[in-house]
């Protein structure tokens, strides 16, 4: 019998999560341990015998997802999975989340929620953050009037705390909102001392309903614009670079032309390094062939009358940079997951999310 259990224990610890079912199949198996850890309502276990546990499983679908667990009440334990703000893991805590089995004495949600906090906020560096002493009002920018600029003005904000107030107050606005709205809705930022405000300043718990209503006037004003790029125009732009390399770009030039950017706020970079040390930074033909492959794949999947609009790229310097305009930010992070699995041992793929509805990047190749 004692080998029989061992057989299967090692066969249990080999076993491969290759998909959100294999994670919850696994779950199930441990389901009931890990609730009496939960319940315990003790740390140390929960650290070790419950997070550390399931933290090498989720990393074999893909590192970068992160949790929180606690009871709801005195029989239902819950499970939070977090991307912790990194736009590129959204889509995997939605769908791993989408796909949880139902269970009576478990609840599985993602992202981190809105925590509220009342008045009660949160205390850090021996600060504290919370509706009762932090304010905001709305920046207006003429140049780029989509833009959801906020400035927070916090009480004790100083010179000499600027780092610790700030930190804190992005913490406090991740579970004030909640992570989901305060990562995906919020553009801009910007942090001043009472003294320093040049609005009037508006009380914290207005912040919700104000971003909901600037996102919902966004939303119907782009809703459904595509951009057809078959026929557009293209320029090459060549430089040196300070370490005097060749650095040349190829830029859709109308499309950065184009008057309704915005529409498609979130840009896909994607950075790929290669060994250019023998034809002066650039790529060999290989590698060159390689590149485009790859690039190509991408636009399969992300075209741009569905939404994706292929910018341009940027070779130098041993690394090729390829640039996508995005309707949304989940597709393009899974697709591109996707393709960078497929190109694995030949290309060494990084990738950034990120929100920018005027594509400032961008402005030097504007003509």
């Amino acid at each position: 019998m004692s080998l029989l259990k061992k057989l299967f224990s090692k066969k249990e610890k080999e076993q491969a999560i290759t998909s959100y079912q294999d994670f919850w199949d696994w779950f199930l198996l441990h389901e009931k341990t890990f609730h009496k850890v939960v319940a315990s309502g003790d740390s140390n276990r929960l650290s070790k015998e419950f997070f550390d546990v399931i933290g090498p499983k989720l990393d074999q679908i893909k590192k970068g997802v992160f949790y929180l667990s606690g009871m709801l009440n005195d029989t239902t334990a819950d499970l939070i999975l977090t991307p912790d703000g990194n736009l590129k893991n959204f889509y995997l805590v939605e769908e791993l989340v989408a796909a949880s089995p139902k269970l009576p004495n478990w609840k599985f949600q993602a992202f981190k929620p809105n925590f509220g906090f009342n008045d009660s906020g949160i205390e850090m560096y021996n600060y504290k953050f919370s509706i009762e002493n932090m304010y905001f009002y709305a920046e207006n920018d003429q140049e780029y009037p989509d833009e959801i600029s906020i400035t927070i003005v916090h009480n004790d904000l100083s010179e000499e705390n600027k780092s610790e107030i700030i930190n804190g107050c992005y913490i406090f606005l991740d579970n004030y909102l909640g992570e989901l709205k305060f990562a995906t809705l919020i553009d801009v930022v910007h942090f001043k001392r009472k003294e320093e405000a040049t609005q009037e300043l508006v009380s914290l718990d207005k912040l919700d309903s104000f971003l909901t209503w600037r996102e919902k006037e966004f939303v119907e004003k782009y809703e459904g614009l595509r951009r057809d790029t078959e026929n557009d125009n293209y320029g090459s732009f060549e430089t040196t670079l300070k370490n005097g390399s060749p650095f040349m770009a190829i830029m859709n030039t109308d499309l950065l032309n184009w008057d309704a950017k915005a529409s498609h706020p979130w840009i896909l970079r994607l950075k790929i390094p290669y060994d250019g040390a023998e034809n002066n930074g650039f790529p060999n033909k290989d590698v060159y062939q390689l590149l485009n492959d790859f690039e190509d794949e991408l636009m399969l999947s992300l075209k741009d009358e569905q939404g994706y609009l292929n910018i341009g790229r940027e070779t130098g310097d041993n690394l090729r940079e390829v640039y996508f305009a995005c309707k949304d930010y989940k597709k393009p992070c899974k697709v591109t997951d996707q393709i960078i699995e497929n190109y694995k041992g030949k290309l060494e793929v990084d990738y950034e999310m990120y929100k920018d509805k005027y594509w400032k990047y961008f402005n030097n190749y504007i003509q």
